[in-house]
């Protein structure tokens, strides 16, 4: 067997591997023998088949397959002791003169080389790092929230601007029947909410969908219909009111601060409203880290540039799924996913460059730490650790929750080291300034 590269360009490269009869010969001839041995041949005793009618029937089929299985394995073998970086997978080539009824057997295939390139971390434009605080307008909002949730809900004879309705929407034409409770808090504008002001039991109100609420999950939640179900809905409704109420806030006193901390740190309303911002402010956090991965994603996509085998990637495409595209939809594909690709080797050499390392007892650990906040949120504070063991290997054994875990983990190690090694533009702002910035 020979097996050789030549290089196209810098992109793209041919590898020819050449298979002679030598290469394959001796393990045909150790399948055809055990073939020989089992054949139930009429006519013939078992193992006793003329080895010239064995070969016949079963020496070419069985002689493609050892070539086919000899070429993938030497084919990889190649490319690893190469230490050859490919993009996508060798594309065979066709050869309209090929024929299996030969000795010597010559296979082309093309690659795609990943391209050669340097990461500058240094910002010419800087990136902006936002702090998320919590300022008192959403405190405050907090605070009148969970007054609301534990307060007393008392039955009122007609709506006013902040009552809670419970009715029935009907649309016949959608066939839309559904029973909510809905805030007139979250009703939008005031003509909306007019109609619901004065409102009582039995009153049928006729409403439109477009523009109803403050935004489009609550028109969801109303209406038990889906995204996309809603998107651009522009219907009439109508709202037979079956129950109206009012909630009477629930007093700032140490009953209340004992239900929502009852490890009993909280004793007064300057210490509610501090741990309020905390929790806020660690929530922001989180959120506020992954606008700066986007951010740095998006500027390193931008500013580091290189070459990619365009051409090779789009025939990969073509053939790349369980159903061939044609020309066009790969083309289109390829745009649609260069991006991806581009950050993807971009990441890949931050790692390999800064020796950023994923290994498994990390994973685990990540998957456990993870588990335990969800399981707190649900009363369980301290866990055993047998038991988030047990609950870390059944996540880690979904290979669908193993990838998103390991991704979450890398972005969290990649947004640790762009803190640490790139310049940012520090900016602090409330909550709803920086969805103003980043969302608009």
């Amino acid at each position: 067997m020979n097996i050789t590269k030549e290089n196209v360009d810098a992109l793209n490269a041919v590898v020819k591997v050449d298979i002679v009869a030598e290469d394959y010969q001796t393990k045909v001839t150790e399948i055809l023998q055990d073939y020989r041995k089992k054949a139930d041949i009429p006519g013939f005793r078992k193992g006793h088949v003329p080895m010239g009618m064995v070969k016949k029937q079963y020496g070419k089929s069985i002689m493609i397959d050892e070539v086919n299985k000899l070429l993938q394995e030497s084919l990889n073998k190649f490319l690893t002791e190469e230490k050859l970086d490919i993009l996508g997978n060798p594309l065979p080539r066709i050869q309209e003169d090929f024929s299996w009824d030969t000795e010597v057997f010559s296979f082309e295939f093309e690659l795609g080389l990943a391209p050669e390139f340097t990461v500058d971390l240094s910002a010419k434009k800087k990136i902006t790092q936002y702090t998320i605080v919590a300022d008192d307008n959403l405190i405050d909002k907090e605070v009148e929230n969970l007054q609301s949730r534990y307060g007393k809900m008392n039955a009122i004879e007609a709506a006013t601007a902040t009552a809670n309705v419970t009715g029935t929407f009907v649309n016949q034409e959608k066939e839309i029947n559904k029973k909510a409770t809905i805030s007139l808090k979250d009703i939008k504008g005031k003509p909306n909410l007019k109609k619901f002001v004065g409102a009582k039991v039995g009153d049928v109100i006729e409403l439109k969908t477009k523009g109803l609420f403050s935004d489009d999950h609550k028109l969801m939640g109303a209406l038990g219909l889906s995204h996309d179900e809603i998107h651009g809905l522009a219907i009439v409704l109508a709202f037979t009111v079956e129950e109206i109420t009012e909630t009477e806030l629930a007093e700032l006193d140490q009953e209340l601060f004992d239900k929502l901390f009852t490890d009993g740190s909280v004793k007064t309303v300057t210490e509610l409203r501090d741990k309020i911002k905390e929790d806020a402010e660690k929530q922001f956090q989180s959120q506020g880290d992954q606008q700066l991965l986007n951010a740095v994603t998006e500027y390193l996509v931008e500013n580091t540039k290189f070459d990619l085998p365009a051409t090779f990637l789009q025939k990969w495409l073509a053939t790349a799924g369980e159903n061939p595209i044609s020309e066009e939809e790969a083309v289109a594909e390829y745009e649609k996913s260069e991006k991806g690709l581009r950050y993807q080797l971009i990441e890949g050499k931050i790692m390999t460059d800064n020796d950023i390392k994923l290994d498994r007892e990390e994973l685990v650990n990540y998957a456990k730490g993870f588990i335990k906040t969800q399981m707190a949120q649900f009363g369980n504070m301290n866990p055993e650790e047998k038991e988030l063991d047990d609950i870390a290997g059944r996540i880690l054994g979904n290979p669908e929750e193993a990838k998103r875990l390991q991704e979450q983990l890398v972005s969290h190690k990649l947004i640790t080291f762009y803190k640490e090694n790139i310049s940012f533009k520090t900016k602090k702002v409330s909550y709803e300034d920086f969805i103003k910035e980043v969302y608009k």
